[in-house]
């Protein structure tokens, strides 16, 4: 029982020393030659301007987490698309109370005033 895993345990160990071995030469071997410019963060080639650790309004993570949420319910659409003959009306039920309860929870984030961008 123990020999039909041995091939996973060779593959894990062999990418585990694989990682570690490249993390060590190219430390080992990499040039080392740090100076205040290489240091600096790069910003698509615009010199950087104020601190990294900036803070951000609540909204945008809110606006981002809907964004990701109806996004993600969207996908679920396609495979329902590609095979509605073979549900049939069972199918078509379904999907129709998915998306009423999509279209109702979109309708209280905008009832919140969640999509308002101040």
């Amino acid at each position: 029982m123990i020999g039909a895993y041995l091939p996973i345990l060779l593959l894990v160990v062999v990418a585990l020393g694989f990682g570690l071995c490249s993390l060590v030469f190219s430390s080992l071997i990499g040039p080392k030659k740090p100076s205040k410019v290489k240091l600096q963060p790069y910003e698509s080639g615009c010199e950087p301007v104020g601190t990294a650790r900036e803070r951000y309004s609540i909204k945008f993570y809110l606006i981002a987490m809907m964004f990701i949420l109806f996004d993600i319910e969207a996908v679920f659409l396609y495979p329902w698309a590609i095979l509605y003959k073979k549900l049939g009306v069972f199918g078509l039920v379904e999907m129709g109370l998915f998306i009423v309860i999509l279209f109702v929870g979109y309708i209280y984030v905008w009832k919140k005033g969640a999509l308002e961008w101040e």
